[in-house]
């Protein structure tokens, strides 16, 4: 996104689709053909040239797919798929019981949706992922004869906790962010793995403080974060349960350091992120989160650089103040789909499953 300093790091994923033909040339080269041995589609995000990323904390690993999906649509305006959950199923021969939606990304080259979801219950379910396109028309991605590259995550969790491995993935000039937890007592993580894929590496531990719970946490893992930009300088704002929101300087992400993140609000315990995306409205920028039991939390980002950090236990909220939009309940996904538009998966009041774009409000 192009903040009002000019920096444009929130999109560099905007820059990178567009970088020159050596960038592309050399990624197109770090793919080879073969069948991804996926276990579990988990958290998607794209990158330069239609490549998609996706996290297996099954396998505790990232896949990078060449989708050949490059070409802008031609066609415009919103979207709205009513019973989407009923349509895949359908489409993949089962119930929408059967069917679990794990992510949602927007290919920028190309304006489509794609999703994650597992098709079957429990560790035989498989995994799938969906294209969904402007005139609404939903596919299966092929994972069979595809060019992919894969890096598999060390010291990934174990047990019980193996879900959380990875739980979230983001592609950010050149490196892709991995955020979940390791099998060690200090176990929140957070990796920063270049791409094309070499040796990946252990990560940073993030410890923070967190003011509903009135302590430091070193075993909580991210559930979603955004880049951003504070006075020119890269940072990550990550979100986690109960709801501390805290800012994580990039330049301190190293393999095997220990850093403590600054909690810069705190949303309102006993409540889940679920997603989040940085935009700019009016001249100012805004964090749009979704949640499990607040509603959609439009953040402002105003003054986000002198606050220097809740370290005290809060009752309520504090930080960096949030209004809920009216009218957008139930969200369970969203990704940007342009500078005005937000596409999201919106469970109803009946319990099924929509996808549609909404304004950014």
């Amino acid at each position: 996104m192009l903040t009002r300093s000019g920096l444009v790091w929130g999109l560099c994923l905007a820059i990178a689709v567009l970088a020159g033909s050596a960038q592309a040339a050399d990624l197109s080269t770090s793919l080879k053909k073969g069948t991804p041995d996926l276990q579990f589609a988990g958290p998607l995000a794209f990158g330069p040239e239609g490549i998609l990323f996706v996290g297996d904390p099954q396998a505790a690993a990232i896949f990078a797919i060449a989708t050949g999906d490059q070409s802008p649509s031609s066609a415009a305006g919103p979207i709205k798929i009513e019973g989407i959950d009923g349509k895949v199923a359908a489409l993949l021969g089962t119930t929408e019981k059967e069917v679990l939606f794990n992510d949602l990304a927007v290919n920028p080259a190309s304006g489509n949706a794609y999703v994650s979801v597992s098709r079957g219950r429990g560790p035989d379910a498989a995994p799938v992922i969906l294209r969904i396109n402007r005139e609404a028309k939903i596919e299966e991605v092929p994972l069979k004869d595809v060019s992919f590259a894969k890096a598999t995550l060390s010291r990934a969790a174990q047990g019980k906790s193996r879900r959380e491995s990875i739980t979230k993935i983001a592609y950010i000039e050149g490196k892709v962010y991995v955020s979940g937890l390791s099998n060690e007592e200090f176990s929140s993580r957070l990796r920063v793995i270049p791409f094309p894929f070499a040796d990946t590496n252990d990560g940073t531990n993030v410890e923070i403080y967190h003011g509903s719970h009135g302590r430091l946490e070193t075993n909580s893992p991210i559930r979603t974060f955004a880049p951003f930009s504070i006075k020119g300088d890269a940072h990550i704002l990550a979100a986690y349960t109960c709801t501390p929101l805290v800012k994580i300087p990039v330049a301190e992400l190293k393999p095997g350091a220990r850093i403590k993140g600054t909690t810069i609000a705190e949303l309102g315990n006993r409540n889940k992120p679920l997603d989040m995306i940085i935009y700019q409205k009016d001249g100012k920028e805004f964090i749009l989160m979704a949640n499990n039991s607040r509603g959609l939390m439009k953040i402002s980002t105003e003054n986000i650089d002198k606050l220097e950090g809740i370290n005290q236990p809060i009752q309520g909220t504090a930080g960096l103040r949030y209004d809920t939009v009216a009218g957008l309940k139930g969200i369970e996904q969203l990704d940007r789909l342009d500078n005005e538009n937000a596409m999201v998966l919106m469970r109803t009041s009946a319990g099924s499953l929509n996808m549609e774009t909404v304004p950014l409000p």
